[in-house]
């Protein structure tokens, strides 16, 4: 991806050597559901976070040094916010709509939300009480090693699925999954988790379509978004985990979903054409 020499967001806050506290006030539907739900693109373990409710510790700060590659990294990532700000915003705006710019929150170890706080350990997540996004720079390399899914636009592709969860909670899709948890089964419920998260994975294909038309594509990038979707499809992280799959527990959908879906917000680029909800299948 071309984004070396240009210009990065003024949204993002920089928590890095800043200790989350681990008290989280009110849970019980609402914000404490949905950390568990849309905790973490790549599928973390809602326990650990669950384990951090009820406790507490005290926030501390401590100094934090910037190595070289994480400088880059914090360079590249605000970049991409930057293009997923222009994307949006465009699309917005040609829907007669208006486009509230996310924040983008790195953290080191743990960090506070609006949703509560959680642990490194869960992935890069968004959180619609606060509308940030949250993300460990540490994940870059959990990217490359655990998932086998290298490159940067892979990275970039994390990052446009969150905003993509951004872009359901301004379009109101949001408020009307989550209550569906109240009403519904695991199992039913699970279905329309599904759908939510493929229709974040079509909108980074939105994305990934506009800047392919603003010339930031590079050879291999499409690839790259692919190869991760794929790497964090529920069947294949079930397989690796356990050695078989429990599709009635699926809450991100299959890597052939997950790859077909961004595939086709590629090849749409509108949000008209994401409507997974009502598509007969995932």
């Amino acid at each position: 991806m071309k984004w070396k020499g240009r210009a990065g967001s003024s949204n993002v806050e920089d928590r890095r050597g800043m200790s989350g506290g681990k008290a989280i006030a009110g849970v019980g539907g609402g914000l404490g559901l949905i950390i568990v739900i849309i905790i973490s693109l790549l599928g973390g373990n809602p326990d650990e976070l669950i384990g951090n409710l009820g406790t507490t510790d005290q926030s501390s700060n401590v100094p934090y040094e910037e190595t070289e590659q994480e400088k880059e990294l914090s360079e590249f990532v605000s970049v991409v916010l930057a293009d997923t700000e222009k994307v949006w915003t465009k699309i917005f705006r040609e829907n007669g709509m208006e486009y509230i710019e996310p924040t983008l929150v790195l953290y080191t170890d743990s960090v506070d939300s609006a949703c509560g706080a959680a642990g490194a350990s869960v992935g890069p997540f968004y959180c619609p009480g606060d509308q940030k996004l949250y993300i460990d720079l540490s994940f870059y390399q959990e990217l490359q090693t655990k998932f086998n899914a290298p490159g940067d636009f892979a990275m970039a592709y994390v990052i446009a699925h969150e905003v993509g969860h951004h872009v359901q909670t301004l379009l109101g899709t949001t408020e009307q999954v989550m209550p569906l948890r109240q009403k519904l089964s695991e199992e039913e419920f699970n279905k329309y988790l599904v759908r939510f998260e493929l229709q974040a994975d079509y909108f980074s294909g939105v994305w990934a379509k506009h800047a392919q038309g603003m010339g930031y594509l590079e050879e291999g990038d499409l690839d790259e978004a692919l190869t991760a979707a794929s790497a964090v499809g529920d069947d294949t992280l079930q397989k690796q985990a356990m050695g078989y799959v429990v599709p009635e527990s699926f809450t991100h959908g299959t890597s052939e979903q997950r790859k077909g879906w961004f595939y086709k917000g590629y090849e749409k680029g509108t949000i008209q054409g994401g409507d997974t909800f009502n598509s007969k299948t995932p």
